[in-house]
This record gives C-alpha cells, sequence and structure tokens, in this order.
C-alpha cells in the first residue's frame, strides 16, 4: 500500500507544472515546464470534413452537435504531430509574468436567437432599410442598428446545415439546406443561375447576360482584350447575380468582388459566398462603394440594371474613381445591341438609342475611350493618365475634375459630381500613380503607393520585412491548424489586414481572403493591397460586415481588439464574428495576453472551443495566438 501511495505521490507531482526561479545579479528569470501530459492528443472532432490525424488516420466520424465534439474538433484543428517543436497550449495570463493563474471568471452563455433571423444582416435590414429614401437606392444602402436594436443572441444555423462542399466542387454544387431558397431557381429558370437537383443546388454558370455560359462569355472578351497575360487581376462585378462571372474568371486568375444588393433576388451574395466566390452585399447608390481610388483592372456589368445614364452620369464617375489607370468598363445587355433586341426588352427603339448616347456622353466626359462594339458587348478604357484629360477639361468642364485630396475615403462618402484627378504623370506614356507588374510578381513587388512615399512611416524595406514574417506566420499556422494547407478553409477573412501579407502568404492554397482594413487602423494601406492584386474592403467593426451569416471558414483577426476595445463593445465584435463564421469554422486572434483572455472569457460562452498558444518565435514574447474553433450546432426545425 505505502508502495502504491508512493507511485501515487510521484505522478501528482509529475502533472504539477515545475516552476524555477533563477535570480543572477539581481535579474530574476521565471523557467516553467509544461508536464507532458498537457500536449496529449485529445479524440478528433465528428465533423465530416475532418478525419482522426495520426495513430487514428483510418477513423473517421459522423456528425454530432454535443458540446462533447468540441474539444475533439478543436484537437483536429490544431497539429496532431508529436515532435517536441509542437506548439504548446497555455492555460495561464503569460510567461512574462510571475501571477500565473487567471482568476475564475463567470462564463456569460449566449442564447440562440430566433429562426427568423437565421439569414440576419444587421446593416441590411430591409424592414429598417424601409424607414430611408428610395431616391439613388438609399434604402438599400447601409442602415446599421441603433443602440436598442442591437442583437446579444446567437444567429441560429437552419435546421440540417451541412458543412459546404470544398472547392472547386463548391462553383457547382451547394446544400438546399443551407439556403432553403427556391425563388431563384424559379424566377431565373431560363437563364440558368441555379437549378434545384434532390438535396442540392446546382450553379450551371449561366446568367442573365449570359445565357451560353459565363465561361463561353468570358471567352468572348478574351478575344477583345486581353484577359490571360496577367495585366488584368482585379476586377469589379456590379450586380453580380450570383456570381458566376467572378466564379468563371478565377479559373483565369482574375479575382472579382461580386457585389449585389440585398433585394428581392433573395440570397444572390449569399449562394455566391456559399460556392466558395468573394462576394459582399453592397449597391451603388448615394455613398461611394467602400473601396479605394485605382484598384481594379477591369469594372463589369451584365444587365446589372444600374441607370448609368442618369444623374449626368455620376454613377460612372464612381466608376472611373475606383478603376486603375488603363483599366476597362465592360458593359453587356440594355442598351447595348438595342436595333437587335429592342423588341423583347419591350422598351422602344428611341428610348434605347438615347440611353446609349447618354452612357457615350459620361463616358467621352470622363476622357474613357471606347475600345469596341461586338455583339452584346462594349469595352471602354479609362486613359493612363490625365494629361491630355486636363486639356480637355479645360473647354467641356462636365463634369470637373475633383479638388478633392482624398480619393481613397471611401466609408459613408457621399458621391461627388466631378472626376477623381489621377497622381501627375511626367509624359503621355506614363502609367498615373505607377505601373503595376503583371500577376503573379505583382502580389510580391514593392507596392506604387509605397515606393511613392504615400503611406506614412511604410517603405520598401518594411514590406519586405512583412512579407518575410507572414512567410514564417503561415510556416506555423500549418502546424497549429493542420487542415489549412487541405483546402479546409476556402472563405478566409482577415480582419485587421494592414499590408496584406496573410493573403499573399496563403496564395499557394485553394483560398481567397478578403482583407478588411479597419476605418480606425493606424495607416490606410487598402489601396497598396489592391496595388498587390488581392482584394478587400473598409469596415468600422463598431457595425456588421455586409454579408450574410455563416459564409466565411476561417477569420484572423491580428490586433484588431486593441484598436476596438475602448471605442465599442468587445462582445458585440465577437457576436458579429460568430454570425459572419461556419459552424466548425476557426477563428486565430493574435494579441496581448490580457486582451486574449478577456475574449476567451466572451467566446466560451458562445458555444465555441479555443486555446491559447505561444507566438511562433517562442515563449517570451507577449503576443500570444488564441486558436478558436465555433461548435457545429443548428436551429429548432419549425
Amino acid at each position: 500500500m505505502a508502495k502504491e501511495n508512493s507511485s501515487h505521490h510521484h505522478a501528482e507531482v509529475k502533472r504539477k507544472r515545475l516552476i524555477w526561479i533563477l535570480c543572477v545579479s539581481g535579474l530574476c528569470i521565471l523557467f516553467y515546464v509544461l508536464g507532458a501530459w498537457q500536449i496529449n492528443t485529445v479524440p478528433s472532432s465528428s465533423s465530416e470534413v475532418y478525419s482522426r490525424i495520426g495513430c487514428d488516420e483510418t477513423k473517421t466520424q459522423t456528425k454530432l452537435s454535443s458540446s462533447d465534439d468540441d474539444e475533439g474538433l478543436l484537437s483536429s484543428t490544431l497539429s496532431s504531430s508529436s515532435s517536441s517543436s509542437e506548439p504548446v497550449e497555455l492555460d495561464f495570463e503569460s510567461h512574462h509574468k510571475l501571477e500565473l493563474k487567471v482568476p475564475n471568471q463567470t462564463v456569460k452563455y449566449f442564447e440562440p436567437c430566433d429562426m427568423s433571423l437565421s439569414e440576419y444582416t444587421p446593416c441590411e435590414d430591409r424592414e429598417r432599410g424601409r424607414r430611408f429614401d428610395r431616391n439613388m437606392m438609399k434604402y438599400r444602402e447601409r442602415h446599421c442598428p441603433s443602440k436598442d436594436e442591437l442583437l446579444y443572441c446567437l444567429i441560429p444555423p437552419p435546421p440540417n446545415y451541412k458543412i459546404p462542399f470544398k472547392w472547386p466542387q463548391s462553383r457547382d454544387y451547394a446544400w438546399y439546406d443551407n439556403i432553403p431558397h427556391k425563388e431563384l431557381s424559379i424566377e431565373k429558370a431560363i437563364q440558368n443561375w441555379i437549378q434545384v437537383e434532390g438535396e442540392k443546388f446546382r450553379f450551371p454558370g449561366g446568367g442573365t447576360g449570359f445565357p451560353r455560359g459565363a465561361d463561353a462569355y468570358i471567352d468572348d472578351i478574351s478575344r477583345l482584350i486581353p484577359l490571360t497575360d496577367g495585366a488584368i487581376r482585379t476586377a469589379i462585378d456590379t450586380g453580380c447575380g450570383v456570381a458566376s462571372f467572378g466564379a468563371y474568371l478565377l479559373k483565369r486568375d482574375i479575382i472579382a468582388m461580386s457585389f449585389a444588393p440585398r433585394d428581392t433576388h433573395e440570397a444572390q451574395v449569399q449562394f455566391a459566398l456559399e460556392r466558395g466566390v468573394p462576394a459582399i452585399i453592397g449597391i451603388m447608390g448615394s455613398i461611394r462603394l467602400p473601396y479605394p481610388a485605382r484598384a481594379f483592372d477591369l469594372a463589369h456589368c451584365s444587365r446589372c440594371l444600374i441607370p448609368w445614364f442618369q444623374n449626368d452620369g455620376l454613377y460612372l464617375t464612381e466608376v472611373d474613381r475606383v478603376l486603375r489607370p488603363g483599366g476597362y468598363w465592360i458593359l453587356s445587355g440594355p442598351p447595348i445591341n438595342w436595333k437587335k433586341h429592342w423588341k423583347g426588352w419591350e422598351r422602344s427603339q428611341e428610348d434605347l438609342k438615347q440611353e446609349q448616347d447618354s452612357i457615350e456622353d459620361a463616358a467621352r466626359s470622363l476622357c474613357w475611350k471606347k475600345v469596341t462594339e461586338k455583339g452584346d458587348l462594349s469595352i471602354w478604357q479609362k486613359p493612363i493618365n490625365h494629361i491630355e484629360c486636363k486639356k480637355l477639361k479645360r473647354r467641356h468642364k462636365s463634369p470637373p475634375i475633383c479638388k478633392s485630396d482624398q480619393p481613397d475615403f471611401a466609408w459613408y462618402k457621399d458621391l461627388e459630381s466631378c472626376v477623381t484627378p489621377l497622381p501627375e504623370a511626367n509624359s503621355p506614356e506614363e502609367f498615373a500613380g505607377g505601373a503595376l507588374e503583371d500577376w503573379p510578381d505583382r502580389a510580391f513587388a514593392v507596392p506604387p503607393r509605397i515606393i511613392r512615399g504615400t503611406i506614412p512611416d511604410i517603405n520598401a524595406e518594411k514590406f519586405r520585412e512583412d512579407n518575410e514574417v507572414w512567410k514564417e506566420r503561415i510556416a506555423y499556422y500549418t502546424q497549429i491548424m493542420s487542415e489549412l494547407p487541405r483546402g479546409r478553409f476556402r472563405n478566409i477573412m482577415d480582419m485587421n489586414a494592414y499590408l496584406g501579407g496573410f493573403a499573399a502568404a496563403m496564395m499557394k492554397y485553394p483560398s481567397w481572403v478578403m482583407n478588411v482594413v479597419p476605418m480606425d487602423a493606424e495607416k490606410q494601406t487598402l489601396g497598396a493591397i489592391y496595388e498587390r492584386g488581392f482584394i478587400g474592403t473598409y469596415q468600422d467593426w463598431c457595425e456588421g460586415f455586409s454579408t450574410y451569416p455563416r459564409t466565411y471558414d476561417l477569420i484572423h483577426a491580428g490586433g484588431l481588439f486593441s484598436i476596438y476595445e475602448n471605442r465599442c463593445d468587445v462582445t458585440l465584435i465577437l457576436l458579429e464574428m460568430d454570425r459572419i463564421l461556419r459552424p466548425e469554422g476557426t477563428v486565430v486572434f493574435r494579441d496581448t495576453v490580457e486582451m486574449l483572455t478577456k475574449i476567451q472569457s466572451i467566446t466560451n460562452g458562445m458555444k465555441w472551443t479555443s486555446r491559447i498558444l505561444d507566438h511562433e518565435k517562442g515563449p517570451f514574447i507577449p503576443e500570444k495566438i488564441l486558436l478558436a474553433v465555433k461548435s457545429y450546432w443548428t436551429g429548432p426545425s419549425s
């Protein structure tokens, strides 16, 4: 018995942390050792998508929704490598403090919202929108909830929600239970937007403006302008439908920011994101699009229903602002080729001719050149600089060149009836603002905005250093998230994107990144991100993001909460992240230990499981990582 007690005693001692304090010349250093028992592998999740890694690779589980499964899911997300370099979970405040124990905190559990809110979009709520003016579509712009309208509950997934198909299969298929709307399959049946096949939706690749399919339509465009030589990388698709245009541009290494309003075409942006195609809720209304100037190589409208000819071409003026020097605008559908289609469009020839003439006049007033009109396609090109345009504006002053010196500012900024000036050029052949490298070299070339010194305290050396930092971080992330390189995470959001280094380091994987630059960030860098060939948007994280629930697989939040902790309720930001994140989605937080423990205390009540891990450079770096996984759960059946 004594021997047995002695063994038990030694085991207990082994399970405790060993803490040594070495004092030399008045300098005290704290050492600690975590027992090996703390990094034992926890049984894997039951997700269909995950399988047990390591000794039990052959075993797969069926989906459960119980909380017992959450710890296993996080363990699946964490690397199962048994090497000595495996990241160690931390369950105390930090290595550089003497107080090791975190005080017990009462967990506040958040209840599910009502099932009627399953597709809730806080700032595009249609009931709230009805309070606003219909002029210039103001009622469909962003109108966020007041304080007494804020929700402190979890948006429920629909019953029988399933993990979406992996890319590239997701381009063509989605689960009906995830977006239970058949309206578009009926309303757009002859246009091949979407079809219902049993428990799945199928996306044939059609669209209102391309009944032969988006692939053939893009081939038609490529015969008129170069699409495959790397010169065109970023595109914007206005009124995108289910984003088939953007979906088929991806195979040509062109990434499109597709947007459409939340309107009578139910859930079109939600379908796009479910397919794994970049998209956002948005509308061409009375305010600027949330993108910097000179962001896109190509802008596209195929029967997008935007009245380009109204308000003296104001909407075309906004397209001009976000279009790069030398960029293209493509228009198909009414009024293009009206002589052939006017009867089918049920409009008079005079009306359609007047509309096209107005568009042609507006394009000329922006100093655009018409490249071609062939069949149902018309294409214009923006000049590479404003040397000749300034001469033209001396004679034809409407619209004038803007006097504002903030062309990149685009958060709740009213549209202006003037031409956004391009940076000065020294010769007619020079690209205003600097020429861009072709893709993929563009991703790691120093952006012209940095070369020109327009971002304070950022230079070429710091840009290159940031790329090296992210190369190291992604290598570390593949250790702590074994599914990262395997295509598990298709739709990714970086909530505080800085220079886009995270997106650049992720290029080798079958993912895309929505680079978000907070309006409260110290440096406004979104223009440089676009110059690298990536997409993104501005955002105030005290407000909801313009997307549907359950649209992102992985969210990265580095240093974000230190920016916002004194501006708004951290709990509301975390609840918004929960709304955006898919069941079994993952979040990576990077911040101080104090902030991460605060975050963890909140997410513990949100059906999330999380662990605090060391920085990639080791335990003595104050910044830590919180890796969290949202559990699988659904709302009740009606």
